[in-house]
């Protein structure tokens, strides 16, 4: 979910503006996009990230680790779980400043909309599917995998900001020089356990989305980030 902020690009070593040989084709310059649309398709990304964390917590077949987390917490202490995201996204915000990160609008942005949307997600969900079958729970993780990635390739396509788990694995990879994979792995494992303990949901779904949601972002990025999902704008 990492997003890099923009910056002015320097005309003396852009490839586009550097000379090329006579017959060859110009490197490829970064495909912009609309300011109205990034905006429109952050929100819209962040929308449908909130209702496939509700899709698979409905489906009581497992959740994304971080929301294993958020879920143990919202069995704790009773709070309603836009409440338990938003307070998770702070707080992981907070440890930013050791890390030197700095926010963007969508960092702030993927805190809020997300902490609005899955409650009421979860209420509809609750309505339309009380106590689903298991075709319908397997159906329903599977979707949640699927909108997930597709979600997260629309609002990290956007490049207005990385979301605050996302800004918490780069700082950790600056400061302490792993790969991200190590990073992201020990991350994700301790807020799993934590979670666990806590009395969150882990489930087949969990294992699931850990290992097929990252090919669905890469392929909806294919028309979600056509500046990629890195680098400059």
């Amino acid at each position: 979910m990492t997003a890099t902020t923009s910056r002015p690009a320097e005309h003396a070593s852009h490839p586009a503006d550097a000379p090329h040989p006579q017959g060859s084709a110009p490197a490829s310059a970064p495909v912009l996009m609309h300011p109205a649309r990034r905006t429109v398709q952050l929100l819209l990304g962040l929308v449908g990230y909130g209702v496939s964390m509700a899709m698979m917590l409905q489906s009581g077949q497992g959740v994304m680790p971080w929301a294993v987390l958020d879920q143990g917490i919202v069995d704790r202490t009773g709070l309603a779980y836009g409440w338990v995201v938003l307070g998770i996204g702070l707080v992981v915000m907070l440890a930013w400043i050791p890390l030197r990160q700095k926010p963007g609008i969508g960092t702030v942005a993927n805190i809020i909309v997300i902490s609005l949307v899955v409650d009421p997600a979860l209420w509809a969900l609750g309505r339309l599917a009380p106590d689903p079958a298991l075709p319908a729970a397997v159906a329903l993780a599977l979707g949640g995998i699927v909108l997930n990635g597709v979600s997260t390739a629309a609002y990290v396509g956007a490049r207005l900001g990385p979301g605050p788990r996302d800004g918490l694995m780069t700082g950790m990879v600056q400061l302490t020089g792993w790969p991200v994979w190590r990073v992201k792995t020990v991350i994700e494992v301790t807020v799993v356990v934590l979670g666990i303990v806590l009395g969150g949901t882990f489930g087949w779904a969990t294992v699931v989305f850990a290992f097929g949601v990252g090919p669905v972002v890469q392929v909806a990025a294919r028309w979600l980030a056509p500046s990629g999902l890195a680098g400059r704008h």
